[in-house]
């Protein structure tokens, strides 16, 4: 099963004789990535190329290292071998703080919001630390009222703006979650289950906003979702985790009719 990210000359274009064509270096890229802690590995061996405006889904059951992956991408954890590269950067041994500065934008399976502020207050907290400032809890919202007044009405929470996130539905939480993360204008989204919790009847909206931050605004998108249905909508490509170890990669449709994956999730949800 192919994982090669190269654009080939029908893709992109016979290039004139003698031409000498190049492409952009993938906004992120992977090289034997692992992890081992107290003698288990977690990551094993993982290798993968991620090209700008690509919507690249993970799956796999519990403990296959998805998260754990995402962690050591995001800078949360520290890589026990391998590169990881951002735009060509070598930010294997950069703090999240800085990957954040690059660009790379990250959601997690648990909520982190805090109770007892509102909605605008989450943005302009989070505006105020994509600004470069340092954390003021005291200092009101409105003291970005552009980004925050931009970024509610992009995530449909503009009527939600006073509203304590305690207040909030789960589908409501995880768009206020994702609000957060766009108004430090991330290149990069890694999303990790953003389903998580949410009801059957607000999974389409959070889809289709999901969607649109991809197609429309052409940000890269990294997932971990169990919604199957939701990824097979979503995804350009499919990566399936398994044991640590990168099972495959490939289209969606490859991916699932893949006889290997077959096997090795026979009986296993995935």
């Amino acid at each position: 099963m192919s994982s090669s990210n190269t654009t080939s000359p029908s893709e992109a274009g016979a290039p004139d004789a003698g031409e000498v064509r190049s492409f952009p270096a993938p906004v992120l890229r992977l090289r034997d990535i692992g992890w081992t802690v107290g003698g288990a590995t977690i990551v094993d061996s993982v290798s993968f190329d991620v090209r700008e405006g690509e919507f690249l889904a993970f799956i796999g059951p519990n403990g296959a290292g998805k998260t754990s992956l995402f962690n050591l991408v995001s800078g949360l954890s520290p890589v026990s071998r391998g590169t990881i590269e951002l735009d060509g950067h070598d930010v294997t041994a950069e703090a999240a703080y800085v990957r954040a500065r690059r660009g790379l934008g990250r959601t997690f399976q648990t909520s982190s919001l805090w109770p007892g502020m509102t909605v605008a207050e989450h943005v302009g907290l989070a505006a105020q630390a994509a600004d470069g400032t340092s954390y003021r809890i005291w200092r009101r919202a409105d003291a970005y009222p552009e980004q925050v007044d931009r970024v509610l009405a992009r995530t449909q929470l503009a009527h939600r703006a006073d509203t304590c996130a305690d207040a909030l539905s789960h589908g409501e939480k995880r768009k206020l979650e994702l609000a957060v993360l766009l108004v430090g204008e991330p290149r990069l989204m890694l999303l990790d289950e953003p389903m998580a919790g949410v009801s059957a009847e607000e999974v389409p909206a959070l889809t289709e906003l999901i969607r649109s931050l991809h197609k429309e605004e052409g940000r890269t998108v990294l997932m971990v979702e169990h919604h199957m249905d939701v990824l097979l909508d979503l995804a350009d490509r499919l990566a399936v985790m398994h044991h640590g170890t990168l099972l495959a990669l490939d289209t969606p449709q490859a991916v699932m009719a893949d006889p290997t994956v077959q096997q090795a999730y026979l009986g296993e949800e995935l």
